[in-house]
C-alpha cells in the first residue's frame, strides 16, 4: 500500500533497534489487511525519550511500541497505564486516542496465549521457575501468579538482590510462601520438581550468544515438564532441543512474540492480527 496523507504511523521507541523484527511483523500485517498504516523503528536515547513521547501526540501517531531501556521509564510520561503495566512496572505498548496516550504491557498476555493453546489450564497452582529476573522475566511472573497461581514459583538469576527486588516488587500478586530465590548453583532441586520452566534470559539469542543455555543439565527434565524459552532466534534453541529430547513439551519465544505483537495490532487497529502472513514473512530468510 502506498504512503499518502492519511497514513497513519506507529514506530517503536528503544536504543537500540537495529535487530528489531516488529517493523516486518506489524507492516506484514497492514499489507494483508490494506491498512493504511506503516511502522518504523525509530532509536531514542534516554535524554530523549520525553522529547520522543511528546512527538507522538504532536505528529498524532497511531501508536506506539517501547523496547529496551525505555519500559520502566515511559510510565510517567503516559496520561494512563492499564493494571498489568503498573504491575509489571514496564509498558511495551502505547496508544494515542483523542489526544492522549494509553500505556499497556501486552507481553503478559503475548507470553500466557501460547501456553493456554498447548492445554496450559493443566498447569494451575503447579510448581514453575523462571530463569532471569529482568524486563522479560517481570512479565512472565507477573502472568504466571495472576493466571496460574503456582503453589511455588522460583525466580533463578545470577543477580541475588535484582531476584529478590522482583519477588518483592510482585509479592501482592503472590500465595503465601509461593515466591522463592535462588542461584543457579542451588536450582537443581527447583528445575527437576517444576511442571514449567521458563527462560527469560537472552542465553541462546543469536548471533552473541546461540549455542548457550540457561541450563546445561538436560537430564534434569521429563515428559512432565514444559519448557518455554523466550528466545526467538534461532527458532529452536539448545534449552528446547535439549529438553525436547528428554521428553519434555517445548515452546518457543516466536510464539511470544507474534502474540505480544497481535495483542498491540488488536489495539491499535481493532483487528486481529493475519498471524499466517507474518509467521511466513519472519521464516522467509
Amino acid at each position: 500500500m502506498p504512503l499518502d496523507a492519511t497514513t497513519q504511523l506507529v514506530t517503536l521507541l528503544g536504543h537500540p533497534v537495529e535487530h528489531s523484527l516488529s517493523p516486518r511483523i506489524h507492516n506484514t500485517a497492514f499489507r494483508a489487511q490494506d491498512v493504511n498504516a506503516a511502522y518504523v523503528a525509530t532509536p531514542v536515547r534516554p535524554e530523549a525519550l520525553g522529547d520522543a513521547v511528546a512527538g507522538l501526540r504532536a505528529l498524532q501517531f497511531l501508536g506506539a511500541n517501547v523496547t529496551t531501556p525505555h519500559k520502566e521509564a515511559v510510565l510517567p510520561l503516559l496520561d494512563e497505564v492499564t493494571e498489568r503495566a503498573r504491575a509489571v512496572g514496564a509498558v511495551n505498548t502505547i496508544v494515542r486516542d483523542d489526544g492522549r496516550l494509553h500505556g499497556d504491557n501486552t507481553d503478559v498476555a503475548g507470553f500466557l496465549r501460547p501456553l493456554e493453546e498447548r492445554g496450559g489450564d493443566a498447569l494451575a497452582e503447579a510448581p514453575m521457575l523462571v530463569f532471569g529476573a529482568g524486563g522479560a522475566a517481570r512479565a512472565v511472573v507477573y502472568g504466571l501468579l495472576s493466571h496460574y497461581r503456582p503453589e511455588r514459583l522460583t525466580i533463578v538469576a545470577r543477580r541475588p538482590d535484582q531476584a529478590e527486588g522482583l519477588a518483592a516488587d510482585l509479592a501482592d500478586h503472590a500465595p503465601d510462601g509461593a515466591l522463592r530465590v535462588s542461584s543457579f548453583e542451588e536450582a537443581a532441586l527447583s528445575v527437576r520438581t517444576s511442571r514449567l520452566v521458563v527462560n527469560a534470559t537472552p542465553l541462546g539469542m543469536a548471533p552473541d550468544r546461540r549455542g548457550q543455555t540457561p541450563w546445561p543439565n538436560p537430564v534434569d527434565f521429563t515428559a512432565d515438564h514444559v519448557v518455554y524459552d523466550l528466545v526467538y532466534t534461532p527458532e529452536e534453541t539448545r534449552l528446547l532441543r535439549e529438553a525436547a529430547a528428554e521428553g519434555a513439551t517445548p515452546i518457543g519465544g516466536l510464539d511470544m512474540l507474534v502474540e505480544q505483537a497481535a495483542a498491540a495490532y488488536r489495539q491499535w487497529t481493532g483487528r486481529g492480527m493475519p498471524q499466517a502472513a507474518v509467521y511466513d514473512a519472519l521464516r522467509a530468510d
